[in-house]
């Protein structure tokens, strides 16, 4: 029979215990070893059944065992050093406080820090890959350094779903149903005790409310939205029903919740709370573009236009992309985005056609334009990065095209690599041995317990599978013997995209069985990961790998887990000696899962892309080699180049490696526990989630936090008035002679050059005119250039040009040139190709062209 209702009833703890309850609602306890060993103390029994989920823990707990509790001087004694712990926690000044006092209070009061996922904790089923980690990594971090961020997020009922197998290997999704009293949430209430809501206009006078539910991720709040409320109707209460669930107008709704919904949940945060407001915006990617345009509309109801409010809005907000494929970003039909923010919706006050310009993409001739919400994101942020180096490359050359007239590497996009919080990846066994410090006998014997752990877990997880599939008890006595806690273990767990290539391990499989079952030096591979509900080629894959790994053959050496979450996370990058990546370059952002693993000593095997790109060393791991020219043209060939490489690898190079433990060595295999104390000790550092956000803190916030104190609205008006006047100006600025001086060019030496430039209507001081120098290519194009400015010499002539003249220092020999440019220049613009503008010399002009020096 079930049940038409459904609630939770929350213990009420005796008076000695309450502190239990705080430390149960403040997600610090899901990387803080001591307070976990607390919490799961309570009742150890129960731990497990739990899920390891303490306010769940709590809801099973006996009267009896609380009143044991209550009386239990030991364990109340634990208990107030624990409370006392996070207290002082979130209350003592730290990094961030410091490196403010240093600044002179320069650095932001506070960042809203916007995106569509986080993933804190298995108990707070509320993410479905990377984006979600990384976003929850994120707060960890700018909790333990103290940066006040404001988490902003949606909270989904049915979370992301539930994995399972179906006899034959195809992928199957479950939905579970999450009651928000089950979590540690507490709503948003108004100072009368009622709950706070935030509400949207939809077209046909209809609305879409959304309570607001807190989290305590340590120091940082995470607001969650959550529209199902009984105010709304019932589409509108399924708008946060599950995550990337749905398209076309759920997908919008759920954005526009997660962008203006969240930007007014943060106002009723701070104006309940007492918290400062938020001087930078940060959106997580394009999800929550839509805050861009609220914040618009906030301006414009306190009497500032729409143009000097875009750029006070863009000087105070990033925008992140985690996106290296244009087929990646959220994109909607402009007759879409028009209905729900046209007459009666939101928005409406901003205009219909200002709204779509901020959002629009140009489309292939008779294509209808797209709203593309990465462009909204772009042109609402005056601070925008990819998330490693080489994916802020791929960036730049990506949205190349907003700005007309520049190269794509001077598109005004930078890079953060991501990071990984250690306290929440690293393994316990890990961090209490101080594992860098180490002999090599104890290292490896701490490897050797990682693995077998793994094992264990292994089989545990692969006959709950089994049993899910349809098999009988009496059919699994096989997997008692699946995995050996002494064979070399290799990792490969992620989203199931195709560009992943979950199955290029599968090219050759003779050639795979043989590395499995290889007599002395065998190998064995755990895979998990999740396809997309509408991804059925991925599903493909999937089944295609659960088929060769349910061979008899081969079985105890390579098994897929499903439902990979974090907690088999954890165990998997803990107990693993390798692990695998091979997308197809250069279409994996950044990839932080070998971070986690790193964490633990576990040694990397990868095609350069994403992080792995910049900080590959050969003493953390080996570089998978990429197919180039033709044969990467061709998918098929592509990867049978790139499947032999990773074979040939792991036959000559990572399994040597590992198995060779000669007498004269002590049986240690010396040089991969060189390799894994090298991963440890040099690469660990650099792969910190803390590393990251203090990248974000001083190239970022501080300096959007200062645009933002700086934009003042007159100073706004002026920007705007500026920007609109040059735009109108532009078409009549050009570059019309270059004189070059008559010097020798010699290494070290000078050439003087004289630029003669229309500027129309505008003074010498609204423009700043540049001479780009540099090495030039086969096809004199200037590499690494570097800019010079030109200085105006006097007044305009009588055919109204002005003359601007400086020197170049030759401080390269070989093939040098230079070309000169006009850009726009204000002192609030933040990049030199923020307007889009440039005038160049005209190619068909010859005493024009920039000059080569050979």
């Amino acid at each position: 029979m079930k049940a038409i209702r459904r609630f939770s009833v929350r213990p009420v703890l005796p008076e000695p215990l309450r502190p239990l309850q705080e430390l149960a609602f403040n997600l610090r306890w899901s990387w803080h070893p001591e307070t976990r060993e607390l919490l799961r103390s309570v009742a150890p029994d129960s731990w497990q059944a739990a899920h390891e989920d303490p306010v769940r823990l709590l809801g099973t707990v006996s009267a009896d065992r609380l009143a044991a509790l209550s009386a239990d001087r030991g364990f109340l004694r634990r208990l107030g050093v624990a409370i006392g712990d996070l207290r002082d926690y979130l209350t003592e000044p730290r990094w961030y406080q410091r490196a403010d006092a240093r600044a002179g209070g320069e650095l932001p009061r506070s960042i809203a820090y916007f995106s569509p996922e986080f993933g804190i904790t298995a108990a707070l089923p509320q993410y479905s890959g990377g984006l979600g980690i990384l976003a929850g990594d994120h707060l960890k971090a700018a909790s333990d350094l103290g940066a006040p961020l404001i988490g902003v997020g949606l909270l989904y009922r049915h979370g992301y779903f539930r994995q399972s197998l179906s006899p034959d290997g195809w992928q199957q999704e479950h939905y579970p149903v999450i009651d928000p009293h089950e979590l540690p949430l507490v709503p948003l209430t108004e100072p009368d005790g009622s709950p706070a809501r935030v509400t949207l206009d939809l077209p046909g006078g209809r609305t879409l409310a959304a309570r607001v539910w807190t989290v305590a991720v340590g120091r940082v709040p995470l607001l969650l939205l959550d529209s199902s409320v009984a105010e709304n109707g019932p589409a509108e209460r399924e708008v946060t029903d599950r995550l990337y669930g749905g398209g076309g107008e759920h997908r919008l709704l759920q954005e526009m919740l997660l962008g203006i919904g969240g930007m007014r949940a943060v106002r009723a945060w701070c104006r309940i709370t007492g918290h400062p407001e938020p001087e930078v915006c940060h959106m997580n990617e394009g999800h929550a573009g839509f805050l861009g345009p609220e914040r618009i509309r906030e301006l414009g109801e306190a009497g500032v236009d729409f143009d000097a409010a875009l750029w006070s809005v863009r000087a105070g907000t990033v925008f992140t992309t985690h996106t290296p494929v244009p087929a990646g970003i959220d994109r909607f039909p402009e007759e879409l985005v028009a209905r729900h923010f046209g007459e009666g919706g939101e928005l409406a006050r901003l205009g219909t056609e200002a709204l779509l310009r901020l959002g629009r993409e140009s489309t292939p001739d008779g294509d209808p334009p797209q709203f593309n919400m990465a462009v909204l994101g772009l042109r609402t942020a005056q601070r925008a990065n990819g998330v490693s180096a080489l994916h802020g490359n791929v960036s730049r050359g990506m949205f190349a095209g907003l700005w007309p007239g520049f190269d794509a590497d001077e598109a005004p996009i930078g890079a953060v690599t991501n990071g990984v919080h250690a306290p929440t990846w690293t393994a316990d066994a890990v961090r209490r041995a101080h594992a860098t410090a180490l002999g090599n006998a104890e290292l490896w014997e701490l490897r050797r317990t990682l693995r077998e752990q793994l094992v264990h877990e292994v089989r545990a997880r692969l006959r709950a599978s089994w049993r899910q599939r349809g098999a009988g008890e009496a059919e699994l006595g096989w997997i008692d013997n699946v995995l050996d806690p002494d064979v070399l273990t290799i990792g490969f767990a992620r989203r199931v995209p195709s560009y992943k290539r979950l199955t290029l391990m599968l090219r050759d499989r003779e050639r795979l069985t043989s590395l499995l079952l290889h007599p002395e030096r065998p190998v064995q591979i755990v895979v998990a990961g999740k396809a997309h509900p509408a991804d059925d080629g991925g599903k493909r894959l999937i089944q295609e790998l659960v088929r060769f790994a349910d061979d008899p053959e081969i079985r105890h050496r390579i098994v897929f887990l499903p439902d990979y979450g974090m907690a088999m996370a954890r165990s998997l990058y803990a107990g693993c000696d390798v692990w695998l990546n091979n997308p197809l370059r250069p279409l994996e952002a950044c990839g932080t899962s070998g971070m986690k693993a790193a964490l633990n000593g576990c040694l990397n095997l990868s095609v350069r892309d994403g992080w792995w790109d910049e900080w590959f060393d050969p003493d953390f791991g080996w570089e998978i080699p990429t197919a180039d020219g033709q044969a990467a043209a061709d998918p098929d060939r592509r990867d049978a180049i790139e499947a032999a490489a990773l074979y040939r690898l792991l036959d000559e190079q990572v399994t040597p490696c590992f198995y060779d433990r000669g007498v004269s060595r002590g049986g240690l295999p010396v040089r991969w526990l060189e390799m894994v104390r090298a991963t440890l000790e040099r690469l660990g550092p650099r792969v910190l989630a803390d590393r990251m956000l203090r990248e974000y803190v001083t190239g970022f916030y501080a300096p959007a936090a200062a645009a933002h104190r700086a934009m003042t609205p007159e100073a706004a008006a002026e920007l705007a008035a500026y920007a609109d006047r040059v735009r109108q100006a532009w078409p009549r600025v050009a570059v019309d002679h270059v004189e070059p001086g008559s010097e020798a060019p010699t290494l070290g030496g000078t050439v003087s050059l004289r630029v003669r430039v229309t500027l129309g209507d505008l003074e010498p001081s609204a423009v700043e005119v540049q001479a780009v120098t540099g090495r030039v290519d086969g096809d004199d194009r200037l590499a690494d250039p570097m800019y010079v400015q030109l200085k105006p010499e006097g007044g305009a002539d009588l055919a109204g040009r002005w003359t601007f003249s400086g020197e170049l220092t030759l401080h390269r020999s070989g093939p040098f040139g230079y070309t000169v440019r006009v850009l726009p220049a204000h002192r609030l613009l933040a990049h030199r190709a923020e307007l889009g503008l440039v005038a160049l010399p005209q190619e068909e002009s010859a005493e024009a062209h920039g000059t080569l020096l050979r």
